[in-house]
C-alpha cells in the first residue's frame, strides 16, 4: 500500500480551489440577476436571437450566461493539473489556479459589457499560458509516479 504524503505548503492549492467556488458561485449570482434584467424564463438556457434584436438585456444576459459556462468548461482541467501538480510544486500551482481565479473574474466582467471582444485582456493571456504550464508540470508529476511503479 502507498502512502500519500502531502507537501508543505498544499495549504495554498487547497485556498486556491475553495476561490474557484467563490468565482463560480459569483458567476452564477450575475447569471441570475442578467436573467432577471431580461426577464428571459427557467428553463431556458440562452435569449433567442430574435430577443436579442428586441433587448439589450437579453445580449448582457447570453454574455453572462456564456461566461460562466466557458468558466465551468474548463473547470475540471484546472482542478486536475492544480491537484496533480501541486502535489510536487504547491506553490507553482496554488499560483497559477489564483490566477485562473482573477482573470476569470476580469472575463467575465468584459464579457457582460455585451461586446464579446473585451472578455480576452491580458490577465487572461497570462493564465492561459499558466494553465498550460501547469498542464505540463501535472504531466511531469504523473509520469514520475508511473516510471516510479514501472521501475523505468
Amino acid at each position: 500500500m502507498s502512502t500519500l504524503v502531502v507537501p508543505q505548503g498544499f495549504g495554498y492549492v487547497g485556498a486556491a480551489l475553495v476561490a474557484t467556488v467563490f468565482l463560480l458561485v459569483g458567476q452564477s449570482q450575475v447569471v441570475s440577476a442578467k436573467r432577471k434584467a431580461a426577464k428571459i424564463q427557467y428553463p431556458q438556457m440562452y435569449a433567442t436571437p430574435a430577443q436579442e434584436k428586441e433587448s439589450r438585456d437579453a445580449l448582457i444576459f447570453n454574455c453572462a450566461q456564456r461566461a460562466h459556462q466557458n468558466t465551468l468548461e474548463n473547470i475540471p482541467v484546472v482542478y486536475v493539473t492544480t491537484i496533480v501538480s501541486g502535489l510536487k510544486y504547491p506553490v507553482f500551482s496554488a499560483a497559477v489556479c489564483a490566477g485562473f481565479v482573477v482573470s476569470r473574474i476580469f472575463y467575465t466582467r468584459g464579457y457582460i459589457t455585451g461586446d464579446p471582444k473585451k472578455r480576452v485582456n491580458a490577465a487572461y493571456g497570462l493564465a492561459t499560458v499558466g494553465l498550460i504550464a501547469n498542464l505540463l508540470a501535472s504531466t511531469y508529476v504523473a509520469y514520475g509516479w508511473v516510471a516510479d511503479n514501472l521501475k523505468l
